[in-house]
């Protein structure tokens, strides 16, 4: 790795832990400013059972004293503290077990979203103005308009209601493939309009006519001179897509019952749990930060013009 690429990377990593910390500081006091708190919803609980659990946990302390503690944790020991509700369990420990599967069908998720989209951007590029390239941004426009709930109900109605071929439940057997399917499309229809854009405007270029005049066959510009260039543009957006998609769509999990971090995040809000929101909110900010970062270095690597600054 040469200074100048070194020197970009350590910035970025300074830049990225630095909005980490950002997103740390303002969910915490976010959170902690509003009204009620985390055991208000609790059955006939007395306010001296509120006031031992606050001590329990810490609550009762200043708000700067809890701040500094929580960073301390979570900087020295990587613990969010335990979670308000789930008794007995902590917040990473939480985290963890629904991350197992929200990881599983988001990574399945985004490699059909990535190949699929590439492929059907192409076939438009190459098919421009014809059945084929409008028939594929149609579907896309749609698919791109609708929301996820809206996506998640349909197939719900039609793979499981109509047709009885799949189960609703996440956690059954073939319970994976409809939220597969669901978090895919948007992501895939993206890279299908911007790979299409991006070919386009390549296929235009004076290699690509120099190409064709030398007799390269169809095959051959394609995925010998345009694809690589016309990909940049879906590498800096895969890049934060993946990591939306792995920490879990909260509705599709909604939807499909499927046990991953989404749900344990919507209970969380719902019942003012501090440190799983907390957990959670991080998880997700440092997962898009570093895939940004991911993103830059592939972009270098995917068009060596391209100069860190």
């Amino acid at each position: 790795m040469n200074p100048k690429t070194l020197s970009y990377v350590i910035k970025r990593i300074i830049l990225a832990v630095v909005t980490v910390w950002v997103v740390i500081t303002v969910t915490f006091f976010v959170m902690h400013s509003v009204p009620g708190g985390p055991f208000l919803g609790e059955k006939a609980i007395s306010a001296s059972a509120t006031k031992v659990l606050e001590q329990k946990y810490g609550l009762d302390k200043p708000l700067m004293t809890q701040y500094a503690t929580y960073l301390k944790d979570i900087v020295t020991k990587f613990d969010f503290g335990p979670s308000l509700k789930q008794r007995g369990r902590s917040v990473v420990d939480v985290i963890g077990d629904g991350m197992k599967t929200s990881a599983l069908i988001g990574v399945i998720a985004a490699l059909i979203a990535l190949v699929f989209g590439i492929v059907l951007g192409c076939v438009a590029a190459l098919c421009r103005n014809t059945l084929a390239d409008r028939l594929v941004m149609i579907l896309t426009t749609a698919f791109v308009s609708m929301p996820s709930f809206i996506m998640g109900s349909l197939l719900l109605i039609l793979f499981v209601v109509k047709l009885s071929l799949l189960p609703a439940n996440g956690n059954a057997e073939g319970g994976l493939i409809l939220p597969v399917i669901t978090l895919s499309l948007s992501p895939m229809a993206h890279i299908t309009r911007l790979t299409r854009s991006s070919m386009l405007d390549v296929l235009g270029q004076d290699y690509i006519r120099t190409a064709k005049a030398k007799g390269v066959s169809g095959f051959g510009i394609v995925f010998g001179h345009a694809l690589k260039n016309s990909l940049l543009p879906v590498i800096t957006y895969f890049g934060p897509m993946l990591a939306y998609i792995v920490t879990g769509s909260l509705v599709v999990e909604q939807i499909f019952a499927v046990p991953g971090i989404g749900r344990n995040f919507i209970t969380s809000i719902t019942g003012r749990d501090y440190p799983m929101i907390m957990g959670t909110t991080i998880i997700l900010a440092t997962l898009i930060v570093i895939m940004n970062l991911i993103s830059d270095i592939l972009y270098k690597i995917a068009d060596p013009r391209i100069r860190f600054e």
